[in-house]
């Protein structure tokens, strides 16, 4: 364990010192992102992901090669919406800094909320729970919400509420996701670096003006989307690295995230 601690310490700590980022080192990595395929889920009006072959064999020198092409929305799978998504002027994707895709995480679960009711928006009054347990929530925190419908990717019908494609499928759409109270709460009374969820949207399924969205956002508090294996993560104890594909200008992107514990 002192090689592995050794080791993420050279790779995360120091060249990044001068930013004051913490060491994130721990005994156990986990992989919170989901793998992009042809099942990965994306927005009913959005294309899927593509992976196409230009070259997978021998070749006439004798040895091995492959290469692909892949195509993609930017929001799909597991994926990063920037602050500049649903706000003018605010970050883009590659305008994020680097400390505040990297820290503390806490995981508020609210698996037995959403268990029969996927239109649930996560409360003021489940955080004020969480923090009645654990302490007050701290500057600079990642926050997860565990819905539980993380275990239901990346069948559509379950994880969304209706496989169907097209503008007409929006309507149908029916998961958890943040209140903007909520939202609301977090922006004017913490201060938070992010915030994440194992759903498709941070505003649930069957919202039409995306007001949690729109209030995180204009504070440029990035979201995650559809996160995977949060049931693998304490409620607070471990540390989050969260890089998305770094796209010029993008408002979201690819993510890959993993958490140390």
């Amino acid at each position: 364990m002192r090689r592995l601690s050794l080791l993420l310490f050279l790779v995360f700590a120091v060249p990044v010192m001068a930013q004051r980022v913490p060491v994130l080192a721990g005994d156990r990595v986990v992989d919170l992102s989901h793998p992009f395929d042809a099942n990965t889920v994306y927005w009913p009006t959005a294309e899927g992901f593509k992976l196409d072959t230009d070259f997978e064999g021998m070749t006439d020198k004798g040895y091995f090669y492959s290469a692909y092409r892949y195509s993609a929305a930017e929001h799909g799978g597991t994926h990063l919406d920037a602050p500049v998504h649903f706000a003018k002027g605010r970050h883009h994707v590659d305008e994020i800094p680097l400390e505040q895709l990297m820290g503390n995480g806490i995981v508020i679960d609210v698996t037995n909320q959403c268990a029969n009711n996927p239109d649930y928006l996560v409360s003021v009054a489940d955080f004020e729970k969480w923090e009645r347990t654990n302490g007050r929530i701290k500057p600079g925190t990642i926050v997860f919400l565990r819905t539980g419908f993380g275990k239901r990717y990346p069948d559509r019908k379950s994880y969304l509420g209706t496989e169907e494609r097209g503008a007409d499928a929006v309507a149908k759409l029916h998961f958890p996701g943040l209140d903007p109270a909520a939202a609301r709460w977090l922006t004017q009374n913490r201060s938070i670096k992010a915030i994440g969820l194992d759903t498709a949207s941070i505003d649930f399924g069957q919202s039409t003006l995306f007001e949690s969205h729109r209030i995180l956002m204009e504070k440029n508090i990035p979201a995650f989307e559809n996160v995977a294996n949060l049931e693998l993560l304490p409620a607070k104890g471990f540390s989050v690295i969260a890089l998305p594909m770094k796209i010029k200008g993008g408002s979201g992107g690819p993510l890959r995230i993993v958490a140390f514990l």
